[in-house]
């Protein structure tokens, strides 16, 4: 086992490290104990990409990258570390240099783009009430209520962050596209998927909450990623 490059989480916005619940048990019994799962203060892409390259430098040896929603604009900037075998993109963003998550998302504005709603320190949320609906429909409405109560939201200018040098033109990747993803557009998925050339394309009929909703074939598309 000591052969698989050790496994870094990346979460998005609207939630932390605790949204790899249930793919982390799956990589589990797959046989991968080299785990980790960031969690970022989502107060800027310079931050959350430092606090993720803190981690993957604390790992020995080689590193894949998995990256959910806003997750995967924070692999795309720090995923250039010498010891980053790959990325794996998990419903999510993947901009080119001098684009941003917020320019992306403007492309093909998502169903539940009109659920957000800033506050008065500008963070934005995504209306509890509108949680379940907007981001895992897929999952019980216990859940999507807890998920909306415990979200942890960004500040609203870290979606204006611009990427630099995408690591995606450099290191093999992997990406996962929602079907039913209410909150990055299908189409912009398949936009950023279909330009990094993946080694695999994996299709689901799932909300953008599919690390939850079909943890079992999101772990296993990381695990042929780990192996590749």
């Amino acid at each position: 086992m000591s052969d698989l490059p050790a496994i870094v989480l990346v979460h998005g916005f609207w939630g932390g490290a605790a949204h790899w619940t249930r793919v982390i048990l799956e990589l589990h019994r797959l046989g991968h104990s080299n785990l980790h799962a960031v969690e970022m203060p989502l107060t800027a892409l310079a931050d959350d990409a430092e606090r993720t390259r803190k981690m993957v430098a604390q790992q020995p040896g080689k590193v894949l990258l998995v990256g959910h929603s806003y997750g995967g604009a924070v692999i795309t900037q720090m995923g250039n570390q010498a010891n980053v075998t790959g990325l794996v993109y998990i419903a999510a963003f993947a901009p080119d240099a001098g684009e941003s998550p917020g320019g992306i998302t403007q492309q093909n504005l998502p169903a539940a783009a009109p659920n957000l709603a800033p506050d008065s320190d500008g963070y934005l949320w995504l209306k509890p009430d509108k949680f379940h609906e907007s981001f895992c429909q897929d999952l019980s409405k216990d859940e999507g209520l807890v998920m909306g109560v415990t979200q942890k939201a960004p500040l609203a200018s870290t979606f204006g962050d611009t990427i630099s040098d995408p690591a995606w033109k450099h290191k093999p990747c992997w990406y996962q596209l929602s079907n039913h993803d209410q909150m990055i557009h299908p189409a912009n998925q398949q936009m950023m998927a279909g330009r990094m050339k993946p080694k695999e394309l994996l299709k689901l009929d799932a909300s953008h909450a599919s690390l939850a909703s079909r943890a079992a074939e999101v772990a296993a598309l990381i695990d042929r990623a780990a192996r590749a």
